[in-house]
This record gives structure tokens, C-alpha cells and sequence, in this order.
């Protein structure tokens, strides 16, 4: 019994040594002396590491890979450039001015591969680090599946927006069936400024972002309108749980859908956007449901007409239609179906006919009252035309190029 187990064992060893011999002679031959981050949000993310060798340390390589949802898993491999020796110490900048920038609390994991001479290689233990904003000291405030994070002001802003956040949940839940399935990170910024200097090459009319494959919103508060909080919140979030209903690698959902439900779960339109209705049923200018499938115009007062009649749009089917139907909808997209066989399989009718159908409900609803004389803001257009970059704006302000779908 005693000799069967010396040779299972000696077995075992001898199995190990030539399934894995580069590992157990690294342990010898390659000592890590440093492996060290630093952040420098928005703009970097530094790598720093030091090792030593008998023989000359000939390839350095930094692996790593970025916590959020995708298609498919995706390494980053970089290459370090450094003059081979036995000592080395390198290091390697992530520059997200170069390659579009992330959220804060972003995860990124990490880890080394060094080779000498010798043909000996190490690997580094994985090691995960938060990309987190540390210009500001943060607090927190978690009810189950949300997180509030603020540094400026007391606790009731954070508890006030978490009831926000509940009941944005609740009504989008009740008008479309979507409900969030993964965490929600929201991060509040005392203004704009503060809000805009946590992204790279922000526009400046940006007040608020959805980072939608991070489930991660900032929201820059604005002092003077203490209410917008909430509409921004019931904003943002539809945005969340939006995508992570009809996440799939095959489309992307109507422009006048994914802003159209935003604004709908905000509560009823604003009267500056009313007026816009009215004015452009009165011009017989209302926009297309085709041409509300793309992107919304760069133009203040064409991009607020867009928004509002995206709005109108899913009232006139969430109320004619129902929740049953949206939710129907919502998970067809979510199977990569295309915009007309979408409509089709749920309501019977293409864009086209969606098109005539609505067109007759807000004429109706709307010709009959007037226009009132309410001036439109220019702090309001510059929100709406923020509002109107979003979808570009996660795109080129806020995801590496190994994000772009």
C-alpha cells in the first residue's frame, strides 16, 4: 500500500513538471520585484512593473480586459518597449484621450507576462482595479440593486434620488414590462462642469450620460432646477434597462423608440416641446417615423421636435396598444429583427403604417389648442441638443473602440 502511494505521488509530480515546466522554473529564475497602478481619471490609467532575472529579461507584455457587457470577451495585449536586462523596470500608459475614455467605478483586470532568455516566463495573478474618479472623495448609498454615489451636499440628495430611481423603475415596468436585470451605478456631480470634467472631450452642453454596456449614469445637478433631478434620473434609467432588454449583436432600436420611451417614462412633455408639436402641425412639418430611425438632427429646434414627437409617439402606443404589446416589442428587437418586421409581427403595420396612424392621433390631439407664448431657453436647447448627442456621445466620449458594436 505504502509503495502504491509513493508512485501515485511521484506520478502526480512528474505530471506537473511537464504540463507546466515554464511555470516552476519562472519561479526561480524570474522574481517580481513591482506591480503597481495609478489612475488618472478621466484621462489615464498608469501600469508600472519591476522584475528581475538571471539572465536578461527579453518580453514584456500587459494583458487586460474591461468589466462590462459585450458580445464576446475581449484581451487586450500591449507590447513594452524596453532595452532587455536583468533588472527592468517598466511601465505603460492606458491614454483614454487616445482611445475614448470610461465611467467612473469602471473595473479593469489585469496581468503580466514576462520572458528571458532563457525561454522562462512568468505570469502575474490576475489583478482587478476600479477606474473610480478619486478627484473627489465619494459617499454611497445601495438599496438592492442600485447604487447613489455623491460628494457634495447631504445624504437626502442621495436619498432623494434613490426614490426617484424606484419610481422611475416602477412605471417603466408598468408601461412596457422592461425591468432592470443587472446593478445600476449612479454617480451625481454637483454641476455640469464638475459633471463634464469626468469625460473625455465632453460637449458642453452635456448634463447627463447613460453608459448603457456599464450600467453606469453620471448626472451633472443643476442648482437652479432642483426637479430636473428626477426627470433626468427617469431619463437615464429607461436608457439602462432599455438596453439590457434588447441587448443582442444583430440591431440597434429606433432612435424615436430609445428616446421615445426615455421621455415618456420623464412624465408629460414639457410645454416648450408641446409648442413644438403645435407649431409643427400647424406647418404641416411633422417628421417622419422613418427619418425618426436615425440619428435626431444637431439642430437645437429640430432635435427638440424630434424628441417630442418620439414621446408622442410611444403615448400613442403604449395607450392604444398597451404594455403587453411594448414588452412584445421590446423583446423582438431584442432577437435583432429589423424595424418594419418588428412593427409588423407586434402590431400589424410598418413604419409607414405606424406613420399615418400616429400622425391622425396627435393631429387630432393637438390641433385643437393653440400655441402659447412660452419662450424655449437656451439652457434648455443646449439640454435637449446634449440629449440629442447621446447615442453618439457613449460612442465617441465614453467606450474604448473595442466597445463599438
Amino acid at each position: 500500500m505504502i509503495r502504491k502511494t509513493i508512485i501515485l505521488t511521484l506520478t502526480i509530480c512528474l505530471s506537473l513538471v511537464l504540463f507546466f515546466p515554464s511555470s516552476i522554473q519562472a519561479q526561480n529564475a524570474l522574481n517580481i520585484i513591482r506591480n503597481t497602478t495609478s489612475t488618472e481619471f478621466p484621462d489615464g490609467l498608469h501600469f508600472n512593473l519591476s522584475a528581475q532575472s538571471r539572465v536578461n529579461i527579453t518580453d514584456v507584455r500587459l494583458h487586460y480586459t474591461v468589466d462590462h457587457t459585450s458580445f464576446a470577451e475581449v484581451t487586450s495585449e500591449v507590447f513594452i518597449e524596453f532595452i532587455p536586462d536583468t533588472t527592468i523596470k517598466v511601465e505603460w500608459t492606458w491614454d483614454m484621450r487616445k482611445t475614448g475614455g470610461l465611467p467612473p467605478g469602471t473595473t479593469v483586470e489585469y496581468w503580466w507576462t514576462i520572458t528571458n532568455d532563457q525561454s522562462d516566463r512568468a505570469i502575474t495573478a490576475p489583478i482587478k482595479v476600479s477606474f473610480d474618479d478619486n478627484r473627489y472623495t465619494w459617499q454611497n448609498l445601495t438599496e438592492d440593486e442600485i447604487t447613489i454615489y455623491w460628494y457634495h451636499g447631504e445624504k437626502s440628495v442621495a436619498e432623494e434620488t434613490m426614490v426617484a430611481a424606484r419610481q422611475a423603475l416602477t412605471q417603466l415596468a408598468k408601461d412596457t414590462g422592461a425591468e432592470l436585470k443587472k446593478a445600476a451605478k449612479i454617480y451625481l456631480y454637483a454641476n455640469t462642469q464638475d459633471l463634464q470634467g469626468a469625460m473625455i472631450y465632453p460637449r458642453e452642453w452635456t448634463g447627463g450620460t447613460a453608459f448603457t454596456s456599464f450600467g453606469t449614469i453620471t448626472i451633472g445637478l443643476v442648482p437652479s432646477r432642483p426637479d430636473s433631478i428626477k426627470r433626468a434620473i427617469a431619463h437615464e434609467l429607461t436608457h439602462l434597462v432599455i438596453a439590457q432588454v434588447t441587448f443582442n449583436p444583430y440591431n440597434e432600436l429606433p432612435t424615436w423608440l430609445n428616446e421615445g420611451l426615455a421621455m415618456y417614462n420623464e412624465g408629460p412633455l414639457e410645454a416648450e416641446f408641446t409648442n413644438l408639436l403645435k407649431k409643427a402641425i400647424a406647418k404641416n412639418s411633422l417628421i417622419s417615423v422613418r427619418s425618426l430611425s436615425s440619428p435626431f438632427s444637431a439642430y437645437a429646434e429640430s432635435a427638440m421636435q424630434a424628441y417630442a414627437q418620439s414621446q408622442n409617439l410611444v403615448e400613442f402606443l403604449i395607450k392604444n396598444y398597451g404594455q403587453t404589446k411594448m414588452f412584445q416589442l421590446l423583446n423582438i428587437f431584442h432577437e435583432g429583427s429589423s424595424y418594419n418586421d418588428a412593427l409588423i409581427k407586434v402590431y400589424g403595420f410598418d413604419m409607414d403604417g405606424l406613420d399615418t396612424l400616429w400622425s391622425d392621433y396627435t393631429i387630432k390631439k393637438f390641433r385643437e389648442t393653440g400655441v402659447t407664448t412660452a419662450m424655449i431657453l437656451p439652457s434648455m436647447a443646449r439640454n435637449i441638443i446634449r440629449q440629442a448627442s447621446e447615442l453618439l456621445s457613449n460612442v465617441l466620449s465614453a467606450a474604448p473602440s473595442w466597445v463599438l458594436r
